[in-house]
C-alpha cells in the first residue's frame, strides 16, 4: 500500500538514546512530522532475549502503525540486531534500522579497511555490526575491531559529557584503537553521539567517527525520496512523544539527547 507524503515518520527505542536518531532526522528532514515511542517501562532491551525483544518491537511498531506512520525507524541497536526481519515481514511500511546504515557509512569512510565498532555489551555480543560490515564489504574485505563501552550510557544520561571523568573512561576503552590499524570508528550506540568530542579526542585525528544516527537519517531520506513520499517543502511539521513509563524523567533527560526541549510526552500502556 502506498504511503502518502503527509504521514509521519515513526521512531522507537527502549528509552532516550533513540532521540539522537530523531534529532538527526529532524535536522536532515525539517519538513517531516514524527512520532517517537520510548519503551521506558521495559528498558534496557540489551539484557533480554531476542524473542522477547522481537515481541516488544512488534508491539511498539503496531502502536505507531495505528497512528498512520509512512516509515518506521528502529532507533535501537538491540532491536535492529534481532527484530528487523520480523518487523519487515509484519509491517506494510518500510523499516529502517540503525546498524546497516552505520556499517555502510563506515565502509565508505575507511581508507585502509580497518573499522572499529563500539557499543553496549549486548550489541557487541550480537555480532550484528560485524556481520553487516563483512557482508557489505564483500570480496573487498574488512578488519573489524569491537569493544563494549557500557559506562558511556550512564555518562550520557547524567550529562557527564566533558571533563576528566568521561576522558578517563574513554581512554580506558579506546586508547589503543588507533594503534591497531583502525581508521574509522562506528558509534554503535545511540547514546554515544553525546560523547563524540571526548571520543574523538581520545582516538585521535587519524580515526574518523561514524555517527549511526546521521547515517540512518541519510538512509531514510534516500528511501522516502525513492518512493516519492518526502514531505513537501514549506509544510509545518508536527512532533509527538510517547513513553511507557515516567514521562517527567524522559522529558528531562531526553532534552539533552534531542538538543531541544520536549514540550510534552504522553504515557501509554503497551502491556500484553
Amino acid at each position: 500500500m502506498r504511503q502518502e507524503s503527509h504521514g509521519p515518520i515513526g521512531v522507537f527505542d527502549s528509552g532516550v538514546g533513540g532521540l539522537t536518531v530523531l534529532k538527526a532526522l529532524m535536522e536532515r528532514l525539517p519538513h517531516e512530522s514524527t512520532l517517537y515511542l520510548g519503551d521506558t517501562a521495559r528498558v534496557p532491551y540489551g539484557t533480554k532475549s531476542g524473542e522477547v525483544v522481537t515481541r516488544y518491537a512488534l508491539k511498539n511498531a503496531s502502536f505507531l502503525l495505528e497512528r498512520g506512520i509512512k516509515l518506521l525507524v528502529v532507533a535501537c541497536n538491540t532491536a535492529s540486531a534481532v527484530a528487523l526481519p520480523a518487523l519487515s515481514a509484519a509491517l506494510r511500511v518500510p523499516v529502517v534500522g540503525v546498524i546497516a546504515p552505520g556499517a555502510r557509512a563506515a565502509l565508505r569512510r575507511t581508507r585502509g579497511g580497518g573499522v572499529g565498532v563500539i557499543g553496549t555489551p549486548g550489541t557487541i555480543r550480537s555480532g550484528a555490526y560485524q556481520r553487516e560490515l563483512e557482508v557489505a564489504a564483500g570480496s573487498g574485505g574488512v578488519r573489524v575491531k569491537t569493544r563494549a563501552c557500557p559506562l558511556f550510557v550512564p555518562l550520557a544520561e547524567e550529562g557527564w559529557l566533558a571533563g576528566e571523568v568521561p576522558r578517563l573512561v574513554a581512554r580506558e576503552y579506546l586508547e589503543d584503537f588507533s594503534r591497531t590499524g583502525v581508521d574509522t570508528l562506528v558509534l554503535g550506540c545511540t547514546h554515544y553521539p553525546l560523547l563524540k568530542e571526548i571520543i574523538a579526542e581520545v582516538v585521535g585525528p587519524r580515526v574518523s567517527l561514524v555517527d549511526s544516527a546521521e547515517a540512518t537519517a541519510e538512509a531514510v531520506e534516500e528511501l522516502l525520496s525513492a518512493r516519492g513520499v518526502l514531505a513537501p517543502e514549506g509544510r509545518e511539521p508536527t512532533h509527538a512523544w510517547f513513553v511507557t513509563d515516567v514521562p517527567e524523567r524522559f522529558m528531562e533527560v531526553g532534552a539533552r539527547f534531542l538538543g531541544r526541549p520536549i514540550p510534552t510526552a504522553e504515557q501509554v500502556d503497551l502491556s500484553f
